[in-house]
């Protein structure tokens, strides 16, 4: 067997892992211009992630970048999606098309600017709220029946804010301090949704 013939067999070996139970997206804008915006927190949380479970996002795949890790012994795709904001839902659903999953086994992180940086809120379902985000996925995925954890962002400091401006704007040194915190926190209730523990997730977050 030539070098090459045990190369391609080792890479699709690891590109066959096992099967995928669940799809795991942090929402945000690919680029270093947006690192660390508070339209990013998905990806911050993905981040965390990475950090805790000794993975990588770092596949192109889907119009994302994208890892495997096993969370409460599930097979789950992790993705940052690189369409930018308003496109999410054409990544995650090709991923979703790819292995068939279902909405409920897509857990979507994302920003939510009615909530102080460092709290959560879990649901399992519902509108976009305003978010386009979550209005490009419910669009292309033809449902909102997929759970979701909004990580806080903090509100405009005034109401003639510019929202644009507002979400792409970077978080201080103390609300960083926050938002990481909020990600652990992330981290812990993806354990309980992918274990079948959502209502244990609110609960424990909300």
């Amino acid at each position: 067997m030539s070098i090459w013939d045990a190369f391609e067999r080792i890479s699709k070996k690891s590109d066959s892992m096992g099967k995928i139970d669940y799809i795991i997206v942090g929402l945000g804008n690919p680029g270093v211009s947006y690192e660390n915006t508070r339209h990013n927190a998905g990806f911050i949380a993905v981040s965390r992630l990475e950090e805790k479970l000794g993975f990588k996002v770092d596949r192109h795949k889907f119009r994302a970048l994208v890892g495997e890790v096993t969370v409460a012994e599930k097979r789950c795709l992790v993705m940052k999606p690189e369409t930018f904001m308003n496109l999410s839902g054409e990544a995650v659903t090709e991923a979703a098309d790819f292995y068939k999953i279902p909405p409920e086994n897509i857990i979507v992180m994302f920003d939510d600017i009615s909530l102080e940086p460092g709290k959560l809120r879990i649901r399992r379902k519902g509108s976009a709220g305003g978010h386009n985000g979550i209005k490009s996925i419910i669009e292309c995925l033809d449902s909102e029946d997929f759970p979701r954890i909004k990580l806080g962002v903090g509100s405009k400091p005034h109401k003639d804010y510019d929202l644009a401006d507002w979400v792409l704007s970077r978080f201080s040194d103390d609300e960083m301090k926050l938002m990481q915190s909020s990600a652990d926190n992330a981290c812990k209730a993806l354990e309980y949704i992918v274990s079948g523990q959502t209502d244990k997730a609110m609960n424990e977050f909300n």
